[in-house]
């Protein structure tokens, strides 16, 4: 569930991008994809907590080292698309 969130952070993120470039309010967009990308931290800590209670030791060895890098990728590339259309409001 969190992969799917952390993808629609992303694509919300480029569709902000995508309003900001065509001089269209967007605000709406930033905040749906910095929501997704919290709830996406969220869900992943919290899948790995039910592991851990469930003592899924063989479950978090197979899935945190791959899954933790794949939600890395995800809630930087959505950090950095909201800032450059921060940064770009600016001007």
């Amino acid at each position: 569930m969190w992969l799917v969130m952390g993808f629609g952070a992303i694509v919300f993120a480029i569709l902000n991008l995508v309003w900001t470039s065509k001089q269209k309010n967007s605000k709406c967009f930033g905040f749906i994809s910095l929501s997704l990308t919290a709830l996406t931290a969220c869900s992943f800590y919290s899948d790995a907590a039910m592991r851990v209670i469930n003592e899924d030791w063989g479950g978090l060895m197979d899935i945190l080292p791959s899954m933790s890098k794949a939600l890395w990728i995800c809630v930087i590339i959505s950090i950095l698309a909201n800032s450059i259309m921060l940064l770009g409001d600016k001007k």
